[in-house]
């Protein structure tokens, strides 16, 4: 499911000895981090990027990999990992450097004006910039809190959906009341090769946080007979010869009735963590860094912020928005970069000899 690097990058991103010096370094390989090395890669800036996750792509492929998204612009449709695999076709002319799997641990800032990054597997590097694309940061799924139920996790119990064939002609219990939730449980009763041989979708009470049109859907199936909606709490499970059996609910007549299942699908949504980046003396308000709109550079010189990490007056948490800060904030760093440059002028992709040299393609000649 998730999109592959060539074995070329992991190879070079692990046999590197010692600091590793470099113009740009990329913390977050989500869709506006790839986009970052686009950006910075038409002004010949090489980038390294690093990642928690063991694949490029973030929330989009950790999320929802096969849901559709309709506002990327010139492209109707495209699924998170259609979305992710186009960006990485994109950015391979500028080879950039994939380190996976680590987070940044350390950010220290040096007497020359560098940055020396330190990560959780040791990787280290002196970068004369940082463009933190982290998204909502470490986001980790709310979990239904039960005594023992963790033993569970990845076998029977699910926060998140990465394939969706494992989950076909199963009995399956959804709890939750958001879009996730409701998208996962049309999904499952859907007609086609991932429909499930049972859906039970459970919430805490009869409103939901959800489209309403999928609300609606939902009650539609509930009429039909299709699947079932209880109004209630998990309190418990049951388990036998080692397996999950069944979940307890409490429902709001205060009786608790048990719901037999193969697996359980809980939809609580995500709690961001900034993790390490609330260490490193940015200004932060409410869990994400205030930067300014003509560079997109937070409180610290030369360490930039782009997506849903930052936050401006009007700020939109969207990808385009996202892709529109890393042209900006790729051009507040030039000068960083290159301060013998002066001035660097905006280049047109459709004209430019320089750029098309720099992407790998032939300049079109015009009658």
């Amino acid at each position: 499911m998730e999109p592959r690097l060539s074995q070329e990058v992991i190879k070079t991103a692990a046999e590197h000895d010692g600091p590793i010096e470099t113009d740009a370094v990329i913390v977050g390989a989500g869709p506006v981090g790839l986009f970052q090395v686009f950006e910075l890669g038409l002004l010949e800036i090489k980038a390294h990027v690093i990642d928690s996750l063991a694949y490029p792509g973030g929330q989009p492929i950790e999320l929802y990999p096969d849901k559709p998204i309709y506002d990327i612009p010139a492209i109707p449709v495209c699924t998170g990992k259609e979305l992710t695999d186009a960006l990485l076709k994109q950015i391979e002319p500028f080879g950039a450097t994939f380190h996976l799997g680590q987070t940044v641990t350390v950010v220290e800032r040096q007497d020359d004006g560098r940055f020396f990054v330190q990560t959780s597997k040791g990787t280290q590097f002196l970068t004369k910039t940082i463009f933190i694309a982290a998204g909502v940061g470490a986001f980790e799924p709310r979990t239904l809190k039960l005594d023992g139920l963790d033993k569970f996790d990845g076998s029977q119990l699910f926060y998140r959906v990465r394939n969706p064939a494992d989950f076909a002609g199963k009995n399956l219990v959804v709890v939750g009341g958001g879009d996730s939730a409701l998208d996962w449980t049309l999904n499952f009763v859907a007609e086609g090769p991932n429909k499930a041989e049972s859906v039970i979708l459970i919430h805490r009470r009869d409103g939901f946080k959800a489209a309403p049109a999928s609300v609606a859907r939902m009650r539609e199936l509930c009429e039909q007979y299709e699947m079932q909606f209880i109004v209630g709490q998990i309190t418990g499970y049951d388990e036998k010869d080692g397996r999950l059996s069944g979940a307890k609910v409490t429902g709001s007549d205060g009786v608790t009735r048990v719901v037999p299942l193969d697996m359980l699908l809980v939809f609580f949504g995500l709690s961001p963590k900034l993790g390490p980046i609330a260490e490193w003396g940015l200004d932060i308000e409410r869990k994400q860094l205030k930067v300014d709109t003509e560079k997109f550079s937070t409180s610290i010189p030369g360490i930039f912020a782009v997506g849903d990490i930052n936050t401006y007056p009007g700020k939109k948490k969207l990808i385009l928005s996202g892709f529109h800060e890393c042209a900006l904030a790729a051009f507040g760093a030039a000068p960083i970069i290159f301060p013998e440059k002066g001035k660097i002028h905006l280049q047109y992709t459709t004209t430019s000899p320089k750029l098309h040299k720099v992407l790998g393609v032939e300049t079109p000649v015009f009658d």
